[in-house]
């Protein structure tokens, strides 16, 4: 039994996910969702632990609370500060690892052409900002405008980057949108706006070239206003749903013991029911 864990927890897709793959895999297991306030963490990830859980998955908004908490770490998680998936060992240790860095990476190269010396506009600041440098950075960003609504935050996050990564991170606020909108050649919100039960997302896809590429970390709903907006206006749009499968196979093998695959058949079967109404 694995578990996932945030709050709120309704929207999460992985109880799904990780059920399709059970049963194609045939195994007797479960990934079960839990909502946990950010002062019930710790304690609830130790009782778990205790209680015979693999490990979890970690969303919003704990991953940097995770990473805190792991005895140890893989170099993504160590880079990122942020852990989104822990894994419980036998001898009482939590490991805790970074796949958001995959997610977003695999899901950019399966939809768009080569991001080398690019520019890119990465909105938010937190957990899931710090895997998106890092798999910008992977995929060869020129630079990277890493705009929060904070500005002091986003200039804690390049420094703290600033010698782990070859690209170029230029923080500011979210006002500066106007002022680098126009020269982006790829856009990827890391924010929850947007997402089901939160304020949209206020920024305007008009102030972006012909060419550019929308990406979401939101896929609930699955077309967001910032996604549908980018439509609107003729552009890429790429939904946060591919990089929810991809970051989700290193956990199923850790937790199962089975490395299950990203296909075509698991793609339609999730948007199949983010689309049915409940």
């Amino acid at each position: 039994i694995a578990g996932v864990v945030g709050w709120p927890i309704r929207h999460s897709l992985s109880p799904l996910l990780h059920g399709y793959w059970l049963d194609e895999l045939k195994i007797d297991g479960a990934l079960v969702p839990l909502a946990i306030p950010r002062e019930g963490f710790a304690r609830t990830v130790l009782a778990l632990r205790r209680a015979g859980f693999t490990g979890v998955n970690v969303t919003m908004p704990h991953k940097e609370a995770a990473f805190a908490l792991a005895d140890v770490t893989d170099a993504a998680a160590e880079v990122a500060g942020a852990a989104n998936l822990l894994i419980f060992h036998a001898d009482g240790r939590i490991e805790g690892r970074n796949t958001d860095t995959v997610g977003l990476r695999e899901s950019l190269r399966e939809n768009m052409e080569s991001l080398k010396g690019k520019t890119v506009v990465l909105l938010g600041a937190g957990g899931a900002a710090r895997g998106g440098l890092l798999a910008l950075d992977a995929l060869n960003a020129g630079r990277i405008h890493l705009l929060n609504r904070s500005p002091g935050k986003a200039a804690q996050l390049a420094m703290a980057l600033k010698s782990a990564v070859k690209s170029d991170i230029q923080p500011g606020a979210l006002e500066d949108w106007a002022n680098v909108a126009g020269h982006a050649d790829l856009i990827v919100n890391s924010t929850s706006a947007g997402m089901k039960g939160q304020p949209p997302l206020e920024v305007s896809v008009a102030a972006l070239p012909e060419g550019a590429t929308v990406t979401d970390a939101v896929y609930v709903p699955l077309e967001t206003g910032l996604l549908a907006a980018a439509r609107g206006r003729g552009l890429r749009a790429v939904d946060g749903l591919g990089m929810l499968l991809y970051q989700a196979v290193r956990g199923f093998a850790m937790w199962f013991g089975h490395q299950p695959e990203v296909t075509p058949q698991l793609r339609k079967y999730i948007e199949d029911d983010l689309v049915t109404p409940a």
